[in-house]
């Protein structure tokens, strides 16, 4: 998740000097605010690093924005387009101690700025919460499922029609999935990198809302 990853591969903030429980937002109007990471396995949030990259691919403002994290974790890729200036941001959370903490954190941050964009913390499965908001039209989703996850044939076909035209969605691996290489029909890898450990990229769905079910890219076995 952006999230979830083996504690003992990295703290990057503690290599920077700063407290190794917590991950600091590097862009827009909450710069440098601190989030704190849960102490739950295998929990932490991308790396400044990572996220520098992304922000430079998707453009520093992301006003007027809908984003959905969608393995949120500590929710920090959500707060980091919020703080950019997103509209609004949906992250979903199955394990329920993180989501609390996430709700939490949002709360406290909307409480501090009323006029900062909406969000919602939804304590649910994945691949459930795509199959209910199947009409809901983001602009950007951001994928960093744990490592040890392979769901990538069924997110994507379950993720389209969830998307606006032309909508972007920023996926992190350890590999490049097998999914994706190549891209099934519909779909396109704008860029792609790697940094240490993980391989990470953004893509763009071609399909619109207008197209018919069976036309979207269905699920491999």
């Amino acid at each position: 998740m952006n999230s979830i990853r083996r504690l003992n591969k990295a703290a990057p903030a503690a290599k920077r000097g700063g407290p190794p429980g917590e991950v600091r937002i590097i862009g827009g109007r909450w710069r440098s605010r601190r989030i704190e990471v849960p102490v739950a396995e295998g929990l932490r949030p991308t790396g400044d690093r990572i996220r520098e990259t992304l922000f430079n691919w998707l453009g520093q403002s992301l006003a007027g924005q809908r984003c959905l994290d969608l393995f949120a974790g500590t929710g920090v890729l959500g707060f980091e387009a919020l703080s950019r200036g997103a509209q609004s941001v949906d992250w979903v959370e199955r394990n329920a101690p993180t989501a609390r903490k996430l709700k939490a954190t949002l709360e406290a941050f909307q409480s501090s700025d009323p006029l900062a964009g909406q969000g919602a913390v939804h304590h649910a499965d994945a691949l459930t919460f795509l199959h209910a908001r199947r009409d809901r039209a983001y602009d950007l989703v951001f994928l960093d499922p744990p490592f040890a996850m392979n769901p990538w044939f069924d997110l994507l076909p379950r993720l389209a029609p969830c998307l606006a035209d032309g909508g972007r969605v920023y996926v992190e691996a350890a590999a490049k999935p097998d999914a994706l290489n190549p891209p099934p029909k519909g779909w396109l890898i704008i860029r792609e990198s790697r940094a240490g450990a993980v391989w990470f990229a953004l893509l763009q769905c071609e399909y619109s809302q207008a197209d018919p079910p069976d036309s979207l890219p269905q699920s491999t076995p």
